[in-house]
Formats: C-alpha cells, sequence, structure tokens
C-alpha cells in the first residue's frame, strides 16, 4: 500500500480507473499500479485452496453418514443436500452487508477472520469428531449387520461442526467472485475485455480446487482415514485467507452506498402510493439528481428505461414529482432503475433451481450408485465411489478451456458478440446438457438393476458385477453443463445486477445453488414418501439393488424439460442491460489479439 502512495506523484500522467474504483483509504487509483490479472492471481488463488476444503468435506460426506453413521439412503442424502443448501444460503446476509455498510474488501476480511476463528474450530471439531474414539462412531464394517449406532452426542457433536462450518462461509462466497470482477474498469477496453475471461478463469480455479478434493483428499478419507481427510482441509482454508492478504496492495475497492434492500424498498412503497398517478411522456420530467451529485459520490447514473417485458413499468411511477419529497415517496430515476435491474433477473432465479437440484445427486444418489458396483482396479486398489466426481471437474476444465480460448474468438466472428453468445444462450444450452445427463443416469441405473437382478443379487450390501466406470456418461456429461452454466450464472447475475448492489447480485448465485439443494431433499423425501404409500415398496430404499432409482431419475427428466420450456419463455422476454449485452460494444474487442483475452 505504501509503494502506490509514494509512486502517486510520480504517474500524475497516467490514467486513473473511471468506475468509481478507489483504495482503502478513498482515494482514486491507477490502472497500471493496481487490479487487472496482477491482482486477481491472489483471489483465484485463494479461490482453489477454499473450494479444496469445502468440497473435501462435502463430496464424500454421504459415504460417511452411511458408513460410520449408519444412516439410510434418503436420510443421508436429505443431510448432505440440508448441509448444502445452508453453505449456499448464508452468503446473503454477507452480500448485504457489503453493499450496503463494509464495503467489499472489509466484509471478506472481517468474514474471514470470523470464519477462521468460528469454521477453524468448527473444522478441528470435525476432524476431532472422527478422530478421538470417545466422539467417533463405534468401528463397522460396511458389509457387516447389526452394527453398533454411533450415540446422540457423537451425532450432535459431528452435525454441530458441519454446521458450524456452514455458517461460517455466509460473509465469504458471495464476495469474493465479485471483488474478482471489481478488479476490470469496464470503462477501459482492454480491461473490459479482460473481464469477459475472468468468470471462466475463476471457475477453472474452483475446478482445479474441486478435483484436487476429489482424487487426492478423497483418496485419504477412504484409504488413510477421515481423520487425516479432514485435517488437510482445516489447514488449506488457513493458507487461503493468507494469500488472499498477501494481494492486498494490488486491489481496487468500490465504496459502499447504503442498504440495497431499503432502496428497493424505497421504490416499491413510493410506485405503491402513486399508483393512479400518470407517468409523463417526457423522462425528463422524471426526479433525478444531478451529474455532479454521482459523480463527487463515485456513482454511476442510469438513465430510464421506457420498457421492459419483465420488470413492472410502475416502478417509474416511485419517480414522478409528486406528493412530498421524502425518499419513502419520491425516488431518483438511478434507484428506481437500480430496482428493476435487481427484480427482472428474478425469473432466472427461479429456472435455475431445479437445474441446481441436480448437481445435488453428484454427490448424493451417485455416490450410492457407485458404491454398489465393481469398484475394482487390479487386485489391490478400489476406486472411491465419490473420484467418480474426478471427470466431471476433468471435463468440465478442458469445457471451460475450449470455451475461452476457441469457441468465443471464433464465433464472435460472426455474432458480433464480445462473449460469443448471450449469457442466455449459454444457460440454455447447460441446462440441455442437464435433461441428458438425468438420461444417462436413468438408463445406467437400469442398466445396473438388471445386471442385478441376471445374477440374483438382492442383498442390501451386495455388490453388482458391473464396473463402476459405467456411470463415466453421467460425470462427463454433468462436467459440460457445468462449464456452460455455473460460468454464465455468475457472470449473469454479477453484470446484470447495478454497481451498488454487485453483492446482492452474485447473492442470487449463492441462493440459486442453496435453494437447488433444499429443492432436491423436497424432492427426495416427497417421492420416496408416496411412492411407499398403499403397501407398495417405494422407489428410494436404502437397499439400492431392490430400488428404482432409475423411476426418480426419469421423474427428474420429465421436470428438467418443463423448466427448460419456462426458461426459454423467461430468456424471450428478458432485455439485457445495454452496456453488457450491446453486439456493437466495444468494437476494439475485433482488433485486440487473442493472447490479451
Amino acid at each position: 500500500m505504501a509503494t502506490i502512495e509514494k509512486n502517486r506523484d510520480a504517474h500524475r500522467g497516467e490514467d486513473y480507473t473511471q468506475d468509481g474504483s478507489v483504495d482503502l483509504k478513498g482515494k482514486p487509483v491507477l490502472r497500471s499500479e493496481t487490479g487487472t490479472w496482477k491482482a486477481c492471481y491472489f483471489i483465484i488463488g485463494y479461490e482453489i485452496l477454499e473450494r479444496m476444503a469445502f468440497h473435501g468435506i462435502q463430496s464424500n460426506l454421504v459415504s460417511y453418514l452411511t458408513r460410520k453413521l449408519l444412516e439410510g439412503t434418503v436420510t443421508s442424502a436429505n443431510n448432505v443436500t440440508n448441509w448444502s443448501g445452508t453453505v449456499w444460503i448464508t452468503p446473503i446476509l454477507g452480500a448485504y452487508i457489503a453493499d450496503a455498510y463494509l464495503g467489499r474488501y472489509w466484509t471478506f476480511v472481517s468474514a474471514s477472520a470470523t470464519y477462521l476463528l468460528v469454521n477453524f474450530p468448527g473444522m478441528c471439531l470435525l476432524t476431532l469428531s472422527v478422530s478421538v474414539p470417545a466422539l467417533k462412531p463405534p468401528p463397522c464394517s460396511s458389509k457387516e449387520e447389526g452394527c453398533a449406532k454411533a450415540s446422540n452426542f457423537q451425532v450432535g457433536v459431528f452435525y454441530c461442526a458441519l454446521y458450524i462450518i456452514a455458517l461460517a462461509a455466509g460473509g465469504t462466497k458471495p464476495i469474493i467472485s465479485t471483488i474478482g470482477a471489481d478488479q476490470f474498469d469496464n470503462f477501459e477496453p482492454k480491461e473490459k475485455n479482460q473481464k469477459l475471461s475472468f468468470f471462466n478463469w475463476w471457475m477453472i480455479g474452483i475446478v482445479i480446487g474441486i478435483l484436487i478434493s476429489y482424487t487426492f483428499l478423497v483418496y485419504i478419507q477412504d484409504n488413510v482415514g477421515f481423520s487425516l481427510g479432514y485435517g488437510i482441509p482445516t489447514v488449506a482454508l488457513a493458507i487461503a485467507v493468507l494469500v488472499f492478504l498477501i494481494g492486498t496492495p494490488l486491489y481496487r475497492h468500490k465504496v459502499a452506498s447504503g442498504s440495497p434492500l431499503t432502496k428497493i424498498a424505497q421504490v416499491l412503497v413510493a410506485a405503491a402510493k402513486k399508483a393512479r398517478v400518470p407517468i409523463p411522456n417526457d423522462p425528463k420530467e422524471l426526479y433525478e439528481l444531478s451529474s455532479e451529485e454521482y459523480s463527487n459520490n463515485r456513482k454511476l447514473r442510469i438513465d430510464r428505461t421506457p420498457s421492459l417485458r419483465i420488470s413492472c413499468r410502475f416502478l417509474d411511477k416511485a419517480a414522478v414529482k409528486s406528493g412530498p419529497n421524502k425518499p419513502w415517496n419520491l425516488c431518483p430515476v438511478t434507484q428506481v432503475e437500480e430496482t428493476k435491474q435487481m427484480i427482472k433477473m428474478i425469473p432466472v432465479l427461479l429456472a435455475t433451481f431445479i437445474p441446481s437440484a441436480y448437481v445435488a445427486q453428484v454427490n448424493t444418489l451417485f455416490v450410492k450408485q457407485g458404491s454398489t458396483m465393481n469398484r475394482s482396479i487390479g487386485p489391490h486398489f478400489d476406486v472411491p465411489p465419490a473420484s467418480l466426481g474426478v471427470f466431471i471437474t476433468i471435463s468440465m476444465l478442458i469445457g471451460l478451456l475450449v470455451y475461452d480460448r476457441w469457441f468465443v474468438p471464433t464465433i464472435r466472428r460472426y455474432t458480433k458478440n464480445p462473449r460469443g453468445i448471450t449469457l442466455m444462450q449459454r444457460m440454455g444450452a447447460g441446462f440441455l446438457m442437464h435433461i441428458l445427463v438425468m438420461v444417462a443416469a436413468c438408463l445406467a441405473e437400469r442398466k445396473r438393476l438388471s445386471v442385478a437382478r441376471a445374477n440374483g443379487i438382492f442383498g442390501k450390501n451386495q455388490i453388482v458385477p458391473i464396473t463402476i466406470f459405467f456411470l463415466l456418461p453421467q460425470f462427463i456429461l454433468m462436467g459440460i453443463a457445468e462449464a456452460f452454466i455455473e460460468v454464465a450464472l455468475l457472470e449473469f447475475f454479477y453484470d446484470q445486477a447495478p454497481e451498488a448492489m454487485k453483492s446482492i447480485g452474485a447473492s442470487y448465485y449463492t441462493s440459486s445453488k442453496g435453494v437447488g439443494y433444499f429443492l432436491s431433499t423436497f424432492l427426495l423425501t416427497t417421492v420416496s414418501n408416496i411412492t411407499k404409500k398403499h403397501g407398495h415398496r417405494g422407489w428410494i430404499l436404502d437397499n439400492l439393488n431392490i430400488s428404482h432409482i432409475d423411476y426418480f431419475y426419469a421423474f427428474l427428466v420429465v421436470l428438467s424439460i418443463l423448466n427448460f420450456i419456462f426458461f426459454i419463455l423467461v430468456s424471450k422476454l428478458f432485455i439485457y442491460n445495454a452496456e453488457f449485452e450491446n453486439p456493437k460494444m466495444d468494437l476494439a474487442l475485433e482488433t485486440l489479439p487473442d493472447n490479451e483475452e
């Protein structure tokens, strides 16, 4: 930080950022000394280690719950998805604090300190709960019947540790990606172009962290023990925060601009009060602050959009000059437009819940499927079921690299869109792939059950003589689908959110995943209960060899088709913010060499 201060006077001729970025003292920052990829390396480095720690717990959790705590199929799957849902829902609070009060950096630093103070003991407690004889369940082979179950105290300690970790994550997940995107100035063509690639490379960093967890950590947990398998993520988490803090002198920051929820509420109330007041034909007659006021506060002014197919036009009434000039009765046009931008994303958010529920199957039913199949490779090595997730990460990593380095530069020559295709088109391609994932999972399960019946295998713990690699298509297709969806969702909710509400926009992304996990719990429980009525055996039992998970996957196929139709309707009605999806945006992109993308 001191270096930046000393060099300022020597660089008076250089350009300062124009997007309102400041340093930690609130002063303008030079492009040459801050931000861009040199800052993002530290941010992505943090995310690699943090995701390794998180997925080191999540990826094999269902195996621990079934093998060690002896939970049934539905119970263990639901406990995994409920915990994961909590992890992804809690970030809403952190996003609100970042946009309203502390700013993204200080919210993240405060949350990270809390994360370590709360999460580190949580991780340690989790490690102890699988290590200390008094806290861990009694030893039991997965092939034994009638094993002694863990005591209520032991189960309580384990879940207490898990949910401490979940709650501690709330202040960091929606903010870190936003901080990374903030390092690029939208008013500088080269940086704006680099920002288009940031989210792809951000996701590549996440994939690398997940890859380590699905290979190294899962192997440690299955073959060495959960003590070391949970101890390593504990250390990784502390290193991750240190990596982020080292990069502090390079970061650009955005100033907090007050409570976004209050601003939205003011617009809704003011519009409701003037429901019968006509909107003037001339937008200049609407209330708006002067350009100087926005400039002095380093905020961006947004012109009125005359019509939005999804957002309610009646919100413009909040800016009609009628009645007292008070915040809950009269709002400037920019505040109204910010509210419109947040509201118009809600239908898109709704369309993401069911696809997020499909992702939950990877760490639950997909793993349970694999545990009943032949996992042997040679005489002395068995593939951990959760390790098949590595094929998701590999296919996702390859997909992201091909998409960023080949597909986008090629296709944008024809579409004239800097992103190649729109964010909605990218999402739609991923949602379509999800349908294929569930079809592949259904067919694989039908094949597994047919082999089991042909060999007279109906026991709960009997292994079906079919290789676990028969499940590869559903894992590979899921990775390709996520290469399209994950980046598109994260970038969409960040870019389409107003500048003052970027963290809240990013929390839409985390909320999508959180609600999706809870929806998975609801669907699995509901289907399990309904199919057991009237004396029927049911589709989802603790014994997968007499279950019909293939029927459940077929049910998800139907849901995914209906959801895809809904998404198509939403995408047809959605209007992008002009500064993000204008096909003529940044004609300079056409002249930039590919290696600067």
